[in-house]
């Protein structure tokens, strides 16, 4: 599944958009149930930081959300759905 652009609402602490809370993709609101796992990867010739997470929503579907900071935008990367393994 290609990157797509989405809406999301985030817990914002000190380091801005910290954690997704809910996100509208595809004309759909998703809740955010629980974050998996969270990451980050720094570019070094560009200084691009993006902040990627792993996360279940309430529907049970698993989902990878990315915020690039330098552009201030979130991209959802993947979707899979609970009846299928997510590595």
């Amino acid at each position: 599944m290609p990157k797509e652009k989405v809406e999301v609402v985030a817990y914002s602490g000190y380091r801005g958009e910290e954690a997704p809370r809910i996100f509208k993709w595809r004309g759909m609101t998703v809740e955010v149930a629980k974050i998996r796992s969270r990451w980050i990867e720094e570019g070094v010739g560009d200084r691009d930081t993006k902040r990627g997470f792993e996360l279940t929503g309430v529907d049970g579907v698993r989902y990878r959300l990315v915020y690039d900071e330098q552009n201030q935008e979130w991209f959802c990367e993947s979707k899979e759905s609970a009846d299928r393994s997510c590595p």
